[in-house]
């Protein structure tokens, strides 16, 4: 797979981006100062798993190859976390890898500390902080503890939706400064992570489901089922990234 389309919600259509420089099948992709990367994934051919890596210019509208991983891998989950994108999958082996890439000085390096090995997806960098599920359906939150270097229980918002995959949290995405999760059937619930220490309970727009409510309703499902361009409970989010145009 070389192909690469995007969507635009200004023209509410799907373009075409130049191809990728290396065709790869499940690789692993993050944002870094509004340029996209993918890293890793497999190929066909006797040497499979990958180690290229290259990254996308929207402003010069191309692909460059950047620095090879140290090693070959399929990316199962990825996070952009103190200025380096953190990439964890299996290797040609199926052993699980960890390495983080600089962007500063286009250089990859083996991870292995207790942020990755207790690392779960979807995560998501938020204000300098690293959060990411700690139930399935996305209805409790952990936050990574700089300090203790471990993870903490940080937000539960007391309702267990299920465990089924249409109900299984695929994304978090920054929306004005709160944390949204977004689900395979394209509901979304917003939190204000800026409040953990206050009662769900009495604070009810702290954990919201916006994806519920009147316009919200109709604005959100009718974007993410245009993007994901089929009906809500057999829609799978693989990857979800954002480019300023």
């Amino acid at each position: 797979m070389r192909r690469v389309i995007f969507y635009s919600a200004r023209t509410n259509k799907w373009h075409r981006a130049p191809d990728m420089l290396r065709r790869r099948h499940f690789p692993g992709s993050c944002i870094i100062n509004n340029c996209l990367y993918v890293a890793g994934g497999e190929c066909e051919g006797l040497q499979r798993t990958l180690s290229s890596a290259e990254v996308y210019d929207p402003n010069r509208n191309r692909w460059s190859f950047i620095a090879d991983m140290t090693t070959a891998m399929v990316p199962f989950i990825g996070v952009v976390y103190d200025g380096k994108w953190f990439v964890k999958g299996l290797g040609a082996h199926r052993e699980v890898l960890c390495e983080a890439y600089t962007p500063e000085t286009n250089a990859w390096n083996p991870i292995n500390d207790t942020m990755v090995s207790g690392w779960r997806n979807p995560s998501i960098s938020m204000n300098g902080k690293l959060y990411a599920l700690d139930c399935r359906d996305g209805c409790k939150l952990r936050v990574y503890d700089e300090g203790t270097k471990s993870w903490k229980r940080f937000m539960d918002s007391k309702l267990h939706l299920g465990n089924s995959r249409a109900l299984e949290a695929a994304a978090l995405v920054p929306l004005n400064g709160k944390l949204c999760i977004i689900r395979n059937n394209m509901s979304i619930s917003m939190v204000d992570v800026s409040n953990p220490d206050k009662q769900i309970e009495s604070n009810p727009h702290i954990w919201e489901n916006i994806a519920n409510k009147g316009h919200f309703k109709t604005l959100f499902t009718n974007l993410w089922s245009s993007i994901a361009g089929r009906s809500g409970l057999k829609s799978h989010i693989v990857h979800c990234q954002v480019l300023q145009a």
